[in-house]
């Protein structure tokens, strides 16, 4: 039996693994993480409406009755592709087939020092930790004397995707329903929140109608939109952008762009901008003839993508499913299939009510995009339980205006017994 080693447990390895059930092939999984991550949501545990077990599921009770399958928790660092095996943090391992599909994590651009002092959301830890960081704040702030207190209340988000524009609109209706409630003391009209956007316009990769109905919702939720305008500088406490000018906060959240998760042992000329690997049409790695990539890291050049795929869930999601064909076709000796991507379009909310839908023939937003938008992450997110959980933090919050998430966990530090 030939053995496959998938590596990484995001969308496209999980949907790739799944698929794989009942095949003639053993299974590897590896992950640092011993669950999976729903990273459309990452968002609402940022900003206290949901739990980070609401949106993570164990992967191993996922996998439990698949036979021929085993999962990893440890670190790949090195591929030695000469010798058809892995390095991790903890072992070797050889393999028949590699499946890459670990991912991006944040791009700061090089520049050292936002990437020192701003805080990305890429994982479940960093949205638990901007949750702590900015009610740690709003803590500090009630106990400042500092004329410049109101560095605790701002709060910037630098990237008009997706991403931004829902952390922009969750803090804003935080800022008008729950932490005046909370915080007495505070003048919250005093809070600003400003979306960062280099581009031109919010939303930049969907239609043009989605773009601006994007901007008008938050500008309607009192949300400063600053669109042509690159942040240069962030020492902590000072933003500075391009056009000369500079905001106070001690609260810089990046969205702005994303890099391929590469490993080490993979010649240097199959990757490409993005960081991503090169793959044909059948997600082989260029030069590599046992060696694939799927999803956000991997880069296929078609015509309708000539620069490669955008790097969402439904492309990963297909392209493991994809693979899996393709897999089960090696080992009967058939012909592969090339992968044709089919947009499913795209969409973002903004808050109560309000969101953008772009399908392949229409667009809608409002009322209605907003309900779209909530059933289908609904029925994204793994397990019946947590889907029951992340309803009915929904449905609480839809009616009283509030949730009762805001904890401050900190990390335990045995270093003060």
């Amino acid at each position: 039996m030939k053995k496959v080693i998938i590596i990484g447990g995001g969308f496209a390895g999980i949907k790739l693994a799944r698929a794989l059930r009942g095949s003639q092939l053993e299974i590897w999984l590896f992950d640092k993480n011993n669950y999976h991550q729903f990273q459309p949501l990452f968002y609402q545990v940022a900003t206290c409406g949901l739990e980070p077990s609401s949106i993570s599921f164990p992967l191993r009770k996922l996998f439990q009755k698949m036979n021929h399958f085993f999962i990893r928790n440890e670190e790949v660092i090195e591929i030695d592709h000469s010798a058809n095996a892995i390095l991790t943090s903890a072992n070797r391992y050889n393999y028949d087939y590699l499946v890459i599909a670990t991912g991006c994590s944040t791009n700061f651009f090089g520049n050292a020092a936002v990437e020192r002092n701003a805080i990305p959301m890429k994982s479940v830890g960093e949205a638990l930790f901007l949750r702590n960081h900015i009610l740690t704040n709003f803590e500090k702030a009630l106990n400042s004397n500092d004329p410049n207190k109101q560095m605790y209340l701002n709060v910037v988000i630098v990237g008009g995707g997706p991403t931004g524009v829902e952390v922009s609109g969750a803090l804003a209706e935080m800022r008008k329903y729950i932490l005046p409630n909370d915080y007495p003391e505070l003048d919250f009209s005093e809070m600003k929140i400003y979306l960062v956007e280099a581009s031109e316009r919010t939303l930049g990769a969907m239609s043009t109608l989605s773009s601006q109905k994007s901007r008008d919702y938050l500008e309607k939720l009192g949300v400063k939109v600053l669109v042509s305008t690159q942040v240069t500088n962030y020492d902590g406490e000072k933003v500075e952008f391009s056009n000369g000018e500079s905001i106070i906060t001690k609260t810089l959240v990046w969205a702005a762009g994303i890099k391929g998760n590469t490993i080490r042992g993979l010649n240097s000329e199959i990757i490409t901008r993005g960081n991503r690997l090169k793959v044909d049409r059948f997600n082989k790695v260029a030069t590599y003839s046992n060696i694939y990539a799927i999803g956000d890291i991997a880069c296929m050049s078609t015509p309708n993508y000539p620069n490669g795929h955008p790097q969402v869930a439904t492309v990963a999601n297909e392209q493991g499913l994809w693979l899996a064909k393709n897999l089960n076709r090696l080992t009967k000796d058939e012909q592969l299939i090339e992968f044709e991507y089919k947009n499913k379009g795209s969409m973002a909310t903004v808050g109560r009510h309000l969101a953008v839908v772009d399908l392949p023939k229409y667009s809608f937003q409002g009322f209605f995009a907003w309900l779209f938008w909530m059933f289908l992450h609904l029925m994204l997110i793994l397990g019946v339980k947590n889907k029951f959980i992340v309803f009915i933090n929904w449905m609480w919050k839809y009616i009283t205006f509030d949730q009762s998430l805001r904890l401050i966990i900190k990390p335990y530090n045995n270093s003060t017994k």
